[in-house]
């Protein structure tokens, strides 16, 4: 190369130096790229107050999880994405499964979430109850577990959305894994035998049927009751005055919980922060704010809340089931639901 040429190459090196560069006395911006799949407005302060405490700012990406893991595939290696934050833990499985989390290797993670509540590439850091809703001066007897959804005295009493939906199909995992597929389809083909119209609309809607008495009985994330009940709107106080809440099978295995969790990604580029953004979700602080900010409950035992709304449900009994049980029976759960024909 000749001399000028040189010269030039050099100058125009030293340019791209001195435009990649923090101006003097500015230190570069820290920035971790979220994609979450959680689509709650308190979760804006729960992400400010990681940036006051670290300085580290979180760009975040919302979307659906499907849209969102297409998304982390087509962008490969050179992905701009750090972290993927989804609840349910069939998601969180499905991205383990496709090889998109990195090893989880964080020896506060291990000593503060449950290990029934982690895998080696994801945590949950937030766990919400599957409950039942009933209409007041129905016999609570009727409905005191899962498996009573199927009984014949409940024939055209019960609401339910799509047993395609993630939180129904975790559910019949969980029931797969205690009772076995063939119970478990004879147990969806009675909650089908039972329904009182075609399943239809989310949780809540299924609370407000129950409540007009277009049923008796529904199945609803309890973090949909919490938040009816801490409702500033009149109608929605009238509703939860027209029905109970039931914790399922509190006299042999617990209420079944489902999860919101997330993982580093493979390709993340700052695996360091995104790696202290997830022990910052399991820290006292964090937890609190899942619970206060969202009505969820806490993984982590010793934090401590303050949301009126869970503490008016009371106490119960959990299914200590391993999450990865969810994730792993989703496939069988869809097949006997669509052959019971909850569709």
């Amino acid at each position: 190369m000749s001399p000028p040429r040189l010269l030039a190459a050099a100058l125009a090196t030293l340019a791209a130096l001195f435009l990649a560069s923090p101006a003097p006395g500015r230190a570069a911006e820290q920035v971790l790229h979220l994609y979450s799949a959680r689509h709650y407005p308190s979760d804006e302060a729960l992400f400010a107050r990681f940036t006051a405490l670290t300085g580290i700012r979180v760009s975040r990406i919302e979307g659906k999880e499907d849209e969102l893991l297409e998304r982390i595939k087509s962008e490969g290696a050179r992905g701009p994405a750090d972290v993927f934050l989804t609840v349910d833990a069939a998601r969180l499985g499905q991205a383990e499964a496709l090889g998109l989390f990195a090893p989880l290797r964080s020896r506060l993670l291990e000593e503060r979430i449950p290990a029934h509540l982690r895998q080696p590439t994801w945590a949950a850091f937030s766990t919400r109850a599957r409950v039942i809703v009933l209409r007041k001066g129905l016999d609570p007897a009727l409905a005191r577990d899962y498996e009573d959804l199927a009984r014949p005295a409940l024939k055209g009493k019960v609401c339910v959305r799509s047993g395609s939906h993630p939180y129904n199909l975790s559910l019949g995992s969980a029931l797969i894994a205690h009772l076995g597929e063939a119970r478990t389809e004879e147990w969806a083909r009675g909650l089908v035998a039972n329904l009182a119209r075609a399943p239809k609309g989310g949780d809540t809607d299924q609370i407000r049927a129950v409540a007009a008495g277009e049923c008796q009985v529904a199945l609803a994330n309890s973090y949909y009751v919490a938040r009816l009940m801490r409702s500033d709107k009149a109608e929605d106080r009238e509703v939860m005055a027209r029905v109970t809440v039931v914790w399922p099978n509190q006299g042999n295995r617990g209420v079944h919980l489902n999860v919101s969790g997330g993982g580093i990604l493979r390709s993340a580029p700052h695996p360091e922060a995104a790696l202290r953004f997830l022990e910052f979700l399991a820290s006292d602080e964090a937890q609190a704010h899942f619970a206060d900010g969202n009505n969820e409950w806490p993984v982590v035992r010793t934090a401590v809340t303050h949301n009126p709304a869970l503490e008016a449900l009371g106490p119960f009994r959990a299914d200590g089931l391993d999450v990865a049980a969810l994730s792993r029976n989703t496939a069988q759960a869809q097949k006997l639901y669509d052959r019971a024909g909850w569709r």
